[in-house]
């Protein structure tokens, strides 16, 4: 067992079942109220979901998203010891988004509601919204993280010990189809 640091960003538990149906490939990031630097930073091109269960809101989500809240929150159990960690992400890229007509172009591609898009995209104005372009991976056997008390809070990271070395993970997608949707997106957006 090689138990190591390794990357997490923190992720609706809803937002993490859509990864992993492969129903979207894009995060879109703004950043905590607790960050340290007061706005999102990437700081890994790799990194484990860690799933959030508190601030899940159907009405925040697209209408075909919105089981998943109630699926999520079915299955959670605060007081336990352990997180399930069942996602792992690769960033083909960090896009930066300024301005509604770019979020607009994006949202067939993401799964939140186009009103909580914006209000994303609005919020700390002068920072842009990253829309992260991930590849995600499924692990075969789901991780077990502490639930510890002191992952709580409006922060995008964290540091979990965690053993990945000889976890089996799984795309979600084939080759083909990210590769398909990553070029609709960036058409979508004139490159």
């Amino acid at each position: 067992m090689s138990i190591e640091n390794v990357p997490a960003l923190k992720e609706w538990a809803s937002a993490i079942e859509a990864f992993l149906a492969g129903e979207t490939i894009l995060a879109l990031r703004k950043g905590g109220i607790r960050e340290e630097t007061r706005d999102f930073v990437l700081k890994s091109e790799a990194f484990v979901f860690f799933p959030t269960y508190e601030h899940q809101k159907e009405h925040l989500l697209k209408e075909p998203y919105r089981p998943f809240v109630a699926e999520t929150k079915a299955v959670w159990l605060p007081e336990a010891r352990t997180v399930p960690i069942r996602a792992w992400a690769e960033v083909e890229e960090d896009i930066l988004v300024e301005d509604e007509a770019r979020l607009s172009a994006l949202s067939p591609y993401h799964i939140w509601s186009d009103a909580y898009a914006e209000e994303r995209l609005h919020w700390k104005r002068t920072k842009p919204l990253h829309c992260l372009l991930l590849r995600v991976y499924r692990f075969e056997e789901p991780l077990a993280a502490a639930n510890d008390p002191a992952l709580a809070g409006c922060k995008s990271w964290l540091s979990m010990p965690l053993d990945v070395s000889g976890a089996v993970k799984r795309p979600v997608l084939t080759d083909e189809a990210f590769a398909r949707t990553a070029a609709d997106i960036r058409r979508a957006l004139g490159g």
